[in-house]
């Protein structure tokens, strides 16, 4: 089957140049596991962390984000049958989605949306995993509840703040305030249901104080936390919540003591890399929102489709969203 995969380390601080096309053997499905025939797949951060970090001899296959139709069943398998056509982020630990064909347990996938063409569904899986936990697990928040919270998203315009926006605005009675410095992507968190947009590229306090309001009660830092920490720390209510996805160099905790805010980390791959009691919440989580945007509820967060899987597409996708200025989600279909 062909593969994409990130053949070499870096050597001259990039190795973007390296993800290639590469001949495997189709695996064979056991126990939990589907064998899916990937059909779309979407480029997320975590695509660009693990490609720079790769210094092994064996080429790797990355990708955490499919659609595809279900091939075979291992033994153990209980919830889909052959022909299924289903959505999934994956384990972190195994081989990803940037192959024809792979294989995925079952404890973690759901049947994809029936209304969304296999572009716009690959779109979603890992951010909508990270953004459902992010909001219900990691920080606390009740569905159609919460009515005089504040819920601040810091870097709202990206893959997870756009469905965690439409998540908190639509599922939750809080007051949704969504960060993004540019016209376009000031747009898209509105359109996504943000109450209010405010510009990140300023202090928080100050552009909190412009829309008159004075704190927030739950903050998720979706990205450059260590930039915004203390303006965060400052506009968060005593006993506030704070959430974070990215991976600060340096976090001190101690600031937050005076307040007693709490801190929250949000890391999707948890439970498929511990195989967890709840596992499962996983396969769960992926049908609700199914039939969330089923029920034109929710909205794909696809941003741009930039072609077939292969290298070429795969590579400007790494480059692309390695500026920090994506719109939504970078999606390849079909090889």
């Amino acid at each position: 089957m062909k593969a994409i995969a990130i053949t070499r380390a870096a050597t001259d601080g990039n190795n973007i140049e390296f993800l290639q096309e590469i001949d495997l053997p189709v695996p064979v499905a056991a126990g939990h596991d589907l064998l899916v025939e990937v059909k779309a797949i979407s480029v997320n951060p975590v695509d660009t962390k693990v490609r720079e970090g790769f210094n092994a001899d064996i080429p790797r296959v990355l990708g955490w984000d499919a659609v595809g139709v279900v091939k075979s069943v291992g033994e153990a398998v209980t919830l889909f049958s052959p022909g299924d056509e289903v959505w999934y982020a994956g384990a972190l630990g195994r081989a990803g989605s940037n192959s024809e064909f792979q294989l995925v347990d079952e404890r973690i996938t759901a049947l994809k949306p029936q209304s969304l063409d296999n572009a716009s569904a690959a779109a979603l899986p890992l951010t909508a995993i990270t953004a459902w936990e992010m909001l219900f697990d990691r920080l606390g928040v009740e569905e159609n509840g919460n009515e005089n919270d504040v819920l601040l998203i810091v870097g709202a315009a990206g893959g997870v703040g756009s469905i965690l926006t439409q998540l908190a605005s639509k599922l939750t009675r809080m007051t949704v305030i969504g960060t993004a410095s540019r016209p376009q992507s000031q747009k898209w968190v509105g359109d996504a249901g943000a109450h209010h947009v405010i510009d990140h590229s300023k202090p928080l306090t100050d552009e909190l104080s412009r829309i008159g309001v004075k704190e927030v009660t739950h903050v998720a830092s979706l990205n450059n936390t260590e930039q915004h920490y203390q303006q965060i720390i400052a506009a968060l209510a005593p006993q506030g919540k704070l959430a974070l996805i990215d991976d600060p160099e340096f976090l001190d905790a101690r600031p937050l003591k005076a307040k007693s805010i709490s801190l929250h980390w949000e890391f999707m791959f948890t439970r498929s890399m511990f195989t967890t009691h709840d596992i499962i919440a996983q396969h769960q989580l992926l049908t609700r929102v199914a039939q969330l945007i089923d029920d034109n509820t929710l909205r794909t967060t696809l941003g741009e489709h930039f072609g077939a899987i292969n290298a070429a597409n795969l590579q400007k996708a790494h480059a692309q969203i390695e500026t920090g200025r994506s719109v939504g989600k970078i999606v390849l279909e079909g090889f």
